[in-house]
């Protein structure tokens, strides 16, 4: 099974690239596909811009790595209670290639902040807007207090009610492709 994963993030020191990463390693046997949305640095998108210029050559190949997988894991950030400007642009420029941007792959959604709401908000519009955009949730999991559930230095859960969900998701991801 290839396994895309990314963080919707273009922080270099995304909390959500950390869980990403880490349930993406929790599927056995995955080939996983790290993806990291800086590689897709577009201009913001605008029809203007899109009639002057075209369609930057980035947004098909964010398309082509989704078509390549055979499942897909986002972990979320919350900027303001939604997506990330940069994660909204690249979609959005997608989007007006393919509408069906997720192309019907299974996923799994994810989202942590530094906070006891584990950016719920955000994580609940992508749930209820992915299947509009083709994407076949599985799951989707909310991971509260990051620094508190996540050891950096080992790249890992600590928290084990949170680590058993995580695994839970995974495999119903994995084996329900």
């Amino acid at each position: 099974m290839k396994l895309l994963t990314f963080a919707a993030s273009n922080s270099r020191q995304s909390i959500n690239k950390h869980i990403a990463t880490y349930v993406a390693s929790l599927a056995t046997g995955a080939d996983i596909d790290v993806l990291d949305i800086n590689d897709f640095e577009m201009p913001l998108y605008s029809i203007d811009r899109e009639t002057e210029t075209g369609i930057p050559t980035l947004a098909q190949d964010f398309l082509n790595r989704i078509a390549q997988a055979d499942a897909v894991i986002i972990s979320f950030a919350e900027h303001n209670g939604s997506y990330t400007a940069a994660y909204k642009n690249l979609f959005d420029w997608a989007s007006r290639i393919e509408p069906k941007v997720y192309q019907n792959k299974p996923m799994l959604l994810l989202a942590t902040s530094p906070g006891p709401g584990g950016a719920s908000s955000v994580l609940a519009t992508a749930v209820n807007s992915a299947p509009y955009f083709n994407g076949d949730v599985k799951a989707s999991l909310s991971i509260p207090s990051f620094y508190d559930n996540f050891d950096l230095g080992i790249g890992k859960i600590t928290n084990s009610d949170i680590n058993t969900a995580l695994i839970n998701v995974v495999n119903n991801l994995t084996n329900n492709k």
